[in-house]
């Protein structure tokens, strides 16, 4: 008899204990979640206010270039064209951060998604046309459901991203596919460009990191990020796999119909 009511008191303790653990764990999950909705927040306003002193910067360059630059020596016009581009390369990061954070703090408009159309959309967006010295082949993409601007907008990212590593390529040559997996719909964009070393990793989806360099391949390292960030709003996932000289395939899963995101 004393046995039992001692088992029923540690029972008892142990749920006591898994549900205060749990409480826990929802209060810091909420926590981390406020502290990433407040530094989108600050992301957003710093990015957004300071947009008009650089332009102003930008402009009073440009103007001193037009209008004075006959009254300079050559080291004075290098230094004039100096602070223009850093300041259009700081202008263009700005924007870059604005549009990290709308896709974190866009409102989620969920529908069913044609992903092969919205994979030719998404490739007339970054420019290609079928003279395009890059080769891209679609292949039947499984069905969607998400918000179509926030997928068009991950799905321009990496293609824009394979065909820039791939350019380096005599025949440069990207392909789309696509399958089911269990809960998932997985698309593939896969090029045939200059790869990057796994070891590099966990840089690969940071807010501007790049693995190479910039006057080799131009960029602000902000595309892939900001893919991430749109797989894991709709509960998705974004992942790679590559080698140096061997090209790249990028993952971008998204959950079934019937499974739920995190809209």
């Amino acid at each position: 008899m004393w046995n039992l009511i001692a088992q029923r008191g540690a029972l008892a303790q142990e749920r006591a204990t898994r549900v205060d653990l749990e409480r826990r764990l929802a209060d810091k999950v909420a926590q981390l979640e406020a502290s990433g909705r407040e530094l989108d927040g600050i992301g957003y306003s710093v990015s957004h206010d300071l947009r008009a002193p650089l332009r102003a910067i930008d402009g009073f360059s440009r103007i001193l270039e037009e209008d004075y630059g006959d009254r300079l020596d050559d080291e004075g016009r290098r230094l004039l064209k100096v602070v223009r581009s850093n300041s259009q390369k700081m202008g263009r990061m700005m924007e870059d951060v604005l549009v990290y954070s709308r896709a974190g703090r866009a409102q989620l408009s969920v529908v069913a998604i044609d992903m092969r159309g919205l994979a030719e959309n998404a490739l007339r967006e970054i420019g290609w046309t079928e003279d395009a010295p890059a080769a891209v082949i679609i292949g039947e993409l499984p069905r969607a459901r998400g918000d179509t601007v926030l997928v068009r907008q991950a799905l321009a990212s990496l293609l824009s991203n394979a065909v820039k590593f791939s350019s380096a390529n005599a025949q440069p040559r990207i392909e789309v596919t696509g399958y089911e997996a269990g809960a998932e719909s997985v698309y593939c964009v896969k090029d045939n460009g200059v790869g990057f070393e796994m070891r590099y990793y966990d840089r690969l989806f940071q807010l501007f990191q790049r693995l190479h360099a910039e006057d080799q391949f131009p960029g602000d390292g902000v595309g892939l990020a900001i893919a991430q960030r749109i797989a894991a709003r709709h509960g998705g996932r974004l992942w790679a796999e590559s080698a140096p000289g061997a090209g790249a395939t990028f993952y971008f899963a998204l959950p079934n119909e019937g499974s739920t995101g995190n809209g």
